[in-house]
């Protein structure tokens, strides 16, 4: 008779990690609401932590599991867990959303220095050259860039105004500051 070897709840645990990590990779209906229920709250807490904004956390959240969805072939279940693998693309999002922050930031001085303290008779022009061109944005960037910056309303401010989600009101107004600073450029080469 030899001796039976009773699978502890950690041996469970790993092999369940080990199933659903090869399920994963194969697509299998369900695996990625069960690697969500699993991971999505540790996910959450680092980005929360990282950038210290709960619409952005929840943002990455959710950017993190559709890549993970979408590169699930280039899962390999034996070099590692799912879980762990996860939270490496979360880190990966969390610095693609501090580095987003940084050029927004960027782009708001550039915006801003326009229209600095130290303006002159010139100011006024380059105020009417600024009103048309958030005019030829057209709606909704126009609308969210004026209360943005000519109003001075917070992005959730605006948000909540316009009903729409955070996301999408800092994505129009970055593609709005790029389009502005790129016309503006092409403005200032021209005169």
């Amino acid at each position: 008779m030899g001796t039976r070897r009773d699978v502890g709840s950690t041996d469970l645990a790993r092999l369940d990690a080990a199933r659903l990590g090869r399920e994963f990779a194969a697509g299998s209906e369900g695996s990625l609401e069960a690697i969500y229920k699993d991971v999505a709250g540790l996910v959450y807490t680092l980005a929360a932590r990282a950038l210290g904004d709960e619409h952005e956390a929840e943002d990455v959240t959710q950017q993190t599991f559709v890549s993970a969805w979408k590169a699930r072939a280039t899962f390999d279940p034996a070099r590692g867990e799912l879980r762990g693998w996860v939270v490496g693309i979360a880190r990966k999002r969390i610095a693609d959303a501090l580095d987003k922050r940084r050029r927004e930031v960027r782009n708001v001085d550039a915006v801003s220095a326009l229209s600095g303290p130290e303006a002159t008779v010139d100011a006024e022009l380059e105020n009417v050259l600024l009103a048309y061109e958030l005019e030829q944005l057209g709606p909704p960037r126009n609308t969210i860039m004026a209360m943005a910056f000519l109003d001075g309303h917070t992005h959730d401010h605006i948000a909540d105004q316009l009903d729409m989600p955070l996301g999408t009101v800092k994505s129009h107004i970055r593609r709005s500051l790029i389009a502005l600073r790129d016309r503006m450029e092409v403005s200032d080469v021209a005169s």
